[in-house]
């Protein structure tokens, strides 16, 4: 009996208003939250989420509210950065989740297909796509940048946000061997042991976004946090997370390596630092470097000219375009690729846009590349809600045409 009653709510029209009205809320809570806490941490906490935290909700709350004078200070964001998480409120995924059981469970209670539901059939389906569409973008699209200056070559691309903490074998000049620690499992007191080297990597300090001086004891009286590398001399403090989204956080960590025989020193690594610090240990070179994580590609770019052209007698940007060179020597190909805008270039899964240039140097390109793999689904969705609606319209104004003629 409890199972037939809970089948019943779940295929209920009931549950369907409650979920809309709900999304509608959650949509304006998101959009409320953008400014205190900046898009990428709204978008995580009230979209890409099961659940929202009752500190995020109080913040947006407070934003919305505006009206009252009820403002919410930059230190007020940074304390519901840090406080508790308690869920309160459906977040996106369990909205949308729950929409696409309401869903299927109608179907499979109530629906029984004919020549003339074939339109509520089709839009039904293209719903079911556009949501399903929506979780693959999420988990499996991943967005990344690469800058290239005239006559560079590169066979990766990098994240905008994200850092990551790089081991070099720098040993063989053809070719590195890297090892790389995502940020997200970097921590005080991580200890990371790396079968591909001969030492382990612990991880002393770690700060998300950061400040790093050369003034000696700017942060008090403490001994130097790095005893070697070339950031002996600098000192770092945390900072509180960036809420606007065009900035990012700059992390810095103290890093010590441990070999068999003890420790080999602490390392400073940082953002700010753009160099990798090379090392000795047992007859070969290392280097270590806490960068913008990178996503390596089996195929390499050379940007050979970029023009940005711009309206006569203005600054205004009229077009800009990126001559590449694109190399894949697994499959032998070695051709000329002109990107420039609305006309990427689509290959191995990515797609390349002319997306910025930099301000300071005209030899500098931006590209954005952007890998997702469900790409299609929106459109197929959007064709098949379009049809079904539109052939349910011709079913009924068929009907209704031949009971007039009657």
């Amino acid at each position: 009996m409890i199972i037939k009653r809970f089948l019943r709510f779940l295929c209920s029209l009931q549950l369907t208003l409650i979920l809309l009205v709900l999304s509608l809320v959650l949509v304006f809570l998101g959009t409320m939250a953008q400014e205190p806490l900046g898009l990428y941490i709204s978008q995580t906490r009230f979209f890409h989420s099961a659940f929202v935290d009752w500190a995020s909700l109080v913040a947006a709350l407070k934003k919305s509210a505006q009206l009252l004078n009820i403002y919410v200070t930059p230190a007020q964001a940074e304390d519901v950065l840090r406080a508790p998480w308690i869920p309160v409120f459906p977040g996106g995924y369990l909205l949308g989740g729950a929409l696409l059981l309401n869903l299927l469970a109608a179907h499979w209670q109530r629906f029984v297909f004919t020549r003339k539901k074939a339109g509520i059939f089709m839009t039904h389906v293209g719903l079911i796509i556009l949501i399903l569409g929506q979780l693959f973008t999420d988990q499996l699209s991943r967005e990344s940048g690469m800058r290239l200056t005239e006559g560079e070559t590169k066979n990766y691309s990098e994240s905008d946000r994200r850092s990551e903490l790089a081991l070099l074998d720098i040993t063989d000049k053809e070719k590195d061997k890297v090892v790389a620690i995502p940020e997200t499992l970097l921590s005080p007191g991580a200890l990371f042991p790396i079968p591909a080297l001969p030492f382990s990597v612990r991880v002393t300090h770690y700060f998300e976004h950061s400040l790093i001086t050369n003034r000696s004891g700017a942060f008090g009286s403490e001994a130097p946090q790095a005893t070697v590398g070339a950031a002996t001399n600098y000192f770092a403090m945390p900072l509180p997370k960036v809420t606007d989204m065009n900035y990012r956080d700059v992390p810095t960590a103290i890093v010590e390596i441990v070999a068999a025989e003890g420790s080999l020193g602490r390392w400073l690594v940082s953002g700010y630092l753009d160099r990798a610090q090379a090392f000795s240990y047992k007859g070969r070179e290392y280097a270590i470097v806490l960068r913008l994580q990178r996503f390596y590609l089996p195929f390499s770019l050379t940007l050979l000219d970029f023009r940005h052209d711009k309206y006569k007698g203005t600054d205004i940007p009229r077009n800009y375009s990126s001559q590449v060179r694109l190399q894949n020597s697994t499959k032998n190909e070695d051709r000329e690729v002109l990107i420039y805008m609305n006309s990427p270039l689509r290959y191995a899964g990515l797609t390349f846009f002319q997306a910025s240039f930099d301000k300071r140097d005209d030899r500098v390109t931006i590209l954005q590349v952007v890998r997702n793999p469900s790409w299609v689904a929106p459109y197929i969705a959007c064709i098949l809600v379009a049809a079904g609606l539109i052939t349910q319209f011709l079913i009924h104004l068929t009907a209704f045409l031949k009971r007039r003629t009657t």
